[in-house]
C-alpha cells in the first residue's frame, strides 16, 4: 500500500436552463397573443391572395403557429407587439375592422403581476373582385352622384369600384363602407358565360378600359332563340367577334336587395360584361411552368376537409387564371419557376393553347429564402383581387 497512487477526479455539474421565452416556444399550444382573420363569403380566393402577400413580406417570420379555420386563418404569437403588427399589416393591404379582447390567465398576488392572453378578431369586407354590388344612394353622392350599380375590379385597402356604362370609379376605403355598409348581390359563381357578336367602340379610354358597345348573346341559347342583347362594357381593347365573355344575366336574375329594387329598371342593363374567358382552358388544365409558395398552415380538426377538397381546389384554379390574366396582380407577389417547366412546355407545342395568356420567364422567380431579415417597410400599396 506504500507504492499505491490516489487519483482524485473533480466531477463539474453546470445545471443550464432554457430562458422563459424558448420554455414557451418549445412547449405545444402556447401562446401569448392570437390574430383571428375571418372572412364571410363562399370562396377561399381572398385568403390565397393576401397569403401570398404574407409570404413576400415574409409578415408571418414571428409566428409560433398557423392555423387554418373554416371561415379563415389564426395567426398565433409569443408576445402581444408581435400579434399588433400583424394588425397593422393585414390593415395596410385589405379592407377590414377589428377588435380586442383580453383574458386573464394567472394573477400573482405578492407582486401584483397579471397573466393575459390576447385575441384580434379582424373581420376583411366581404366584397371581393368580379362582384356586383349596388351602392347606398349616400355612398354614391360622396363619389359625383355615380351610378349605384357597379362591379369590383380590385380589393387593396380599399374597394375599387367602376361603372361599365362610363368608365367611371370609385375607391371606397374602410371607414366609408362601414358607414353605409353593402354586400355583393353576386359573385363569380353567378357569372354567365356570352358569346361575343360584335364589338363597337365608342372612344373614351382611362388605363387599361375602353368603353364600346358590345353584342353578345347568351351561349345556352344557341339552338334555342335567336335573343341578342347590346350593352355597353369596359372591356373594348381586349374583345373581339367569336370571343367568350362572362357577365351578370340582369334579365333572368332575381336578387334580394332593396337598394337594386328601388332603382328605376328602365334604366338597367340587361346584361353587365365583367371579364373575358377562354374555354379552351376549361377543356383540359395545362402544366404550368410557375408555381406558389404556401405558409406552412396547420389545419383545423374540425374541418369537413373532404367534402370541401373539390371547392378548395376549384378556388386554387381560379385564383391562378387570375394571376395569369391579371399583370398588375403578378406585380404584387413572388411568382417560382416550377419543376414541371420541360411538361408545360410539351403541352403547348399542339398550339391549341396559343390565344391564352401566359406568363414570361422574366415575371418568375428561382426558388430561395427571400425577405429572410424582417417584413419588408417600404411596401407599395398591394392589392386583393377576389
Amino acid at each position: 500500500m506504500a507504492n499505491a497512487v490516489i487519483q482524485i477526479h473533480t466531477l463539474s455539474i453546470n445545471n443550464y436552463s432554457k430562458c422563459e421565452e424558448c420554455t414557451r416556444l418549445a412547449a405545444q399550444n402556447t401562446w401569448k397573443a392570437v390574430v383571428q382573420l375571418r372572412q364571410k363569403v363562399a370562396h377561399k380566393r381572398t385568403f390565397l391572395y393576401l397569403e401570398q402577400l404574407i409570404l413576400k413580406h415574409n409578415a408571418h417570420k414571428d409566428t409560433t403557429n398557423i392555423k387554418e379555420t373554416k371561415d379563415g386563418i389564426d395567426f398565433y404569437y409569443g408576445a402581444r407587439n408581435q400579434a399588433i403588427k400583424m394588425v397593422e399589416f393585414l390593415s395596410n393591404v385589405v379592407p377590414m375592422k377589428y377588435k380586442t379582447s383580453e383574458q386573464l390567465i394567472s394573477k400573482d398576488i405578492h407582486t401584483s403581476v397579471s397573466n393575459y392572453k390576447f385575441t384580434y378578431s379582424a373581420e376583411i369586407v366581404p366584397i371581393c373582385r368580379d362582384d356586383l354590388v349596388c351602392l347606398p344612394k349616400k355612398t354614391a353622392n360622396n363619389f359625383g352622384n355615380i351610378n349605384q350599380l357597379l362591379i369590383c375590379t380590385r380589393i387593396s385597402n380599399s374597394i375599387h369600384l367602376l361603372d361599365v356604362n362610363t368608365l367611371a370609379t370609385a375607391d371606397v376605403s374602410t371607414t366609408q363602407y362601414y358607414r353605409y355598409p353593402f354586400l355583393p348581390m353576386g359573385s363569380a359563381k353567378s357569372m354567365v358565360e356570352f358569346c361575343v357578336l360584335d364589338v363597337e367602340p365608342l372612344g373614351p379610354v382611362q388605363g387599361k378600359n375602353v368603353l364600346c358597345d358590345v353584342h353578345v348573346a347568351r351561349m345556352s341559347d344557341f339552338g334555342r332563340n335567336d335573343e341578342v342583347f347590346i350593352t355597353r362594357s369596359h372591356l373594348g381593347a381586349i374583345l373581339n367577334p367569336g370571343d367568350t365573355v362572362m357577365g351578370y344575366d340582369l334579365a333572368r336574375a332575381n336578387f334580394n336587395n332593396e337598394v337594386f329594387d328601388s332603382l328605376n329598371a328602365a334604366d338597367l342593363p340587361d346584361v353587365i360584361l365583367v371579364r373575358k374567358s377562354y374555354p379552351a382552358r376549361q377543356k383540359k388544365t395545362r402544366a404550368r411552368n410557375w408555381k406558389l409558395k404556401q405558409l406552412g398552415k396547420e389545419v383545423d380538426e374540425m374541418l369537413p376537409r373532404k367534402q370541401d377538397q373539390a371547392r378548395i381546389e376549384n378556388d386554387l384554379e381560379l385564383f391562378m387564371r387570375d394571376i395569369e390574366e391579371d399583370p398588375e396582380l403578378r406585380s404584387t407577389i413572388d411568382i417560382f419557376k416550377s419543376e414541371a417547366q420541360k411538361a408545360a412546355e410539351t403541352d403547348m407545342e399542339d398550339g391549341s393553347d396559343d390565344e391564352l395568356p401566359e406568363i414570361s420567364l422574366e415575371e418568375m422567380l428561382d426558388e430561395m429564402a427571400i425577405n429572410t431579415d424582417g417584413p419588408d417597410d417600404d411596401m407599395d400599396e398591394d392589392m386583393m383581387q377576389m
